[in-house]
């Protein structure tokens, strides 16, 4: 058994992935740490895992040496310490954006701070086992995935891998959870829910992620990219106008697709020509790890309409963070993964 920890453990990517690893056979986690709520029970903060652990949170300060450390720290924490929790596991998963991008005046430009370790981005693998499976297999770290950025790039890489895309605008529907769990005017209840809210109509900061994996041109990415929020606690739904350089028709684009997917274990093609779930729908993935891809072409303007949905909870964070501990211990992808969702709910 693997011995792991997770750092932060009270948040809500924290606790899914303590959820995911209490039922995963080939891990114990042996410590989970909480400034906030050290000394709780963490059914205290996560009450549906009542009856599965008696795990108390720690403070950061006792976190003790360990197989593999999974950082689910804010965003800016773990880079400034990474060679202090280097010193205390083998390998690490870190769920934040502090190891995403390779470069790093990235760093300055989207997150509006330099970088105190840019030695290490090059250490890390980007968090997408779908794109980078090979260099997962027996790395020491592995970055987390922006949930936008992950239901967006899986969206579109079989376009963009083959240079088929001249310019492409994306709209991402995004569920309460996104935010976080530390409470703020946006997300009281009365102003949040049931909310279609513009939240970032451009300048979203996991741009620098879809720029980075799709390989766009940093200077001219013909990419334009708004999120918004809505209603919901979980799932991210991408709607992407893809406007192509040639003609293609549906039954190529399902080729191509087919192609690259088709032996995924967690990316599913949907499409049906009647009934009610005929395209992607974030709702019914969540628990899950996979990502729903489906299209529409729209040959009259030389445009594919791709359609990708995910629980950005999951596949945007913990699942496809213990989808990469999987692939680093050579363990098989979909452990402690299989669960397939719920309808309905």
């Amino acid at each position: 058994m693997v011995k792991a920890a997770i750092l932060a453990a009270s948040g809500y990517a924290g606790g899914e992935l303590l959820r995911l690893l209490l039922g995963h056979p080939k891990v114990e986690v042996v410590q989970i740490t909480s400034d906030s709520y050290a000394g709780q029970y963490a059914y205290f903060v996560h009450p549906n895992l009542r009856g599965h652990t008696n795990l108390q949170f720690v403070p950061h300060s006792e976190i003790a040496p360990c197989d593999l450390l999974f950082l689910a720290t804010p965003h800016g924490q773990a880079m400034g310490q990474i060679e202090e929790y280097a010193g205390l596991a083998e390998r690490i998963v870190d769920l934040s954006a502090d190891f995403r991008l390779r470069n790093p005046t990235d760093y300055d430009k989207w997150y509006e701070h330099p970088h105190p370790h840019p030695d290490w981005l090059s250490k890390f693998v980007y968090g997408l086992p779908e794109l980078h499976r090979e260099e997962m297999a027996g790395a020491k770290y592995v970055s987390g995935v922006g949930c936008n950025a992950s239901v967006s790039i899986l969206g579109l890489w079989p376009l963009y891998r083959r240079g088929l895309a001249r310019e492409t605008v994306v709209e991402v529907k995004v569920g309460s959870s996104e935010g976080g769990g530390k409470p703020s005017p946006a997300s009281h209840h009365p102003e949040r829910a049931g909310v279609v809210r513009a939240y970032m109509p451009k300048g979203h900061r996991h741009i620098a992620e879809i720029i980075q994996e799709l390989a766009l041109d940093p200077q001219d990415p013909k990419f334009h990219f708004s999120v918004t929020s809505v209603g919901t606690v979980r799932g991210a739904t991408a709607t992407c106008h893809c406007l192509l350089k040639e003609d293609l028709d549906e039954r190529e684009a399902w080729k191509f697709y087919r192609e690259d997917y088709g032996d995924e274990p967690f990316v599913r093609l949907v499409r049906a020509k009647r009934g009610i779930y005929r395209y992607p729908e974030a709702k019914f993935l969540s628990g899950s790890n996979h990502c729903d891809i489906g299209f529409e072409a729209d040959p009259d303007n030389r445009r594919l309409v791709v359609i990708a949905a995910i629980d950005n909870m999951m596949k945007g964070a913990a699942g496809s963070a213990v989808q990469s501990m999987n692939l680093m211990a050579g363990w098989p992808e979909t452990l402690g993964l299989e669960f397939p969702g719920l309808h309905p709910i």
